[in-house]
């Protein structure tokens, strides 16, 4: 299998390398990354401006693309100019970090693999808890694993797969949705040096889902999250509703 692998950490992060290394002995690799991290890009994409794209020496088993663009600009060079249109799989991660819940919105790391969604190809978005000794081996090991089982045929159009590994022993996978995990937003007010106002955002987690199958819940019950998403966000029930009062509207008399 012909595989592109991004993410949003940088072209030298642990999680994407050790995914790399693994399913190269198997797979033809093709890493196309940030130079720099991305988190919290999005969807970003660079327009108005050249991308830089420079092959990197960092390991030898498989070619290393260094990019300026985001994580969505690494997919689109990558399958588009540098692999020819010839992948068959787009991964990004391993991430430092899950993306749960409200995080897919923000995560370059999600947004790589729906940019792989977007060309018509499977995707995968991969990412792990932020531990200082995580095993990213084991990661690496299971999603080779379930590519290898693993139906695509099954996924529509525009969909990938938004991943999420437990800490600790993996006791297996679990078909989850996206939760309603979200942030209170908090800023703290600091002076710089010069004398001038800024912020430093941070937050609370909100974990208020209580379904069993939403994906916060897998991964604390210590089972790797599975979770179809797209970059399609419409809401089919309020569309439903929003049409009744159109055509309410229609026939009222004026």
């Amino acid at each position: 299998m012909r595989i592109l692998i991004t993410n949003d950490d940088g072209v030298t992060s642990t999680g994407l390398l050790t995914l790399a290394k693994v399913l190269a002995k198997k797979h033809n690799i093709l890493v196309v990354a940030p130079e720099s991290e991305q988190s919290a890009t999005g969807h970003a994409i660079t327009v108005r401006m050249p991308i830089w794209v420079k092959k990197v020496e960092v390991v030898g088993d498989f070619p290393i693309y260094a990019t300026t663009g985001t994580p969505a600009d690494c997919v689109k060079i990558g399958v588009e100019v540098l692999a020819k249109k010839t992948v068959d799989l787009v991964i990004s991660g391993i991430n430092y970090g899950h993306n749960l819940g409200t995080d897919v919105i923000y995560s370059g790391t999600v947004s790589g693999a729906l940019e792989g969604a977007l060309l018509g190809i499977p995707a995968l978005a991969v990412s792990a808890p932020i531990e200082k000794n995580y095993d990213y081996h084991q990661a690496a090991l299971f999603i080779e694993m379930f590519i290898k089982d693993f139906d695509f045929n099954i996924l529509e159009q525009f969909t990938a797969l938004n991943i999420n590994f437990p800490s600790g022993i993996i006791k297996g996978w679990k078909a989850t949705k996206q939760s309603t995990r979200r942030y209170a937003d908090r800023f703290e007010a600091r002076i710089d040096p010069a004398g001038n106002t800024y912020y430093w955002m941070y937050g609370d987690i909100i974990e208020d889902d209580p379904s069993d199958d939403s994906d916060y819940n897998a991964i604390k019950n210590g089972y790797v999250s599975v979770t179809p998403i797209t970059v399609f966000m419409n809401n089919d029930r309020v569309l439903m509703k929003l049409k009744e009062v159109e055509n309410a509207a229609h026939k009222t008399p004026r």
